[in-house]
């Protein structure tokens, strides 16, 4: 049996909690792409960021920011969350403001395109008769 106060309890509060809190911090959006990016720790700024993603015709929703732990030149990691389904747009429009992207994930899948060009041979057959 165990205590109120028992370790394990405690844990799985805390992680019921944590898991709470990051559906909360981060909830799931259809629209919308992920991005992530570096730069060096003098350079952040995350009005430029925004503007950056704004010149893409996006809107940013996250961003959460953390060090890189794996390069040793004091970098920053900024995971962003844009409302756009491509992030292709907002990555070189971040690129050329100077940030480096090393990733990107984006909602648009396969079935867009095949559903685009579905819709594009109905129209031209139609347009056909």
């Amino acid at each position: 049996m165990l205590r109120k106060d028992s370790t394990s309890v405690q844990n799985l509060a805390f992680a019921a909690g944590a898991e709470a809190t990051l559906e909360r911090l981060f909830p799931k959006m259809e629209e919308s792409s992920t991005l992530v990016l570096t730069c060096r720790r003098g350079d952040y700024s995350a009005s430029r960021i925004a503007r950056a993603v704004e010149d893409a015709d996006a809107h940013l929703l996250n961003l959460n920011v953390t060090a890189d732990s794996e390069r040793s030149d004091s970098r920053i990691v900024a995971e962003l969350r844009i409302s756009h389904r491509d992030p292709e747009a907002a990555a070189r429009s971040l690129e050329r403001y100077g940030f480096e992207i090393i990733g990107l994930e984006g909602s648009a899948d396969a079935d867009d395109d095949s559903l685009m060009r579905s819709r594009y041979d109905e129209l031209m057959r139609y347009l056909q008769i």
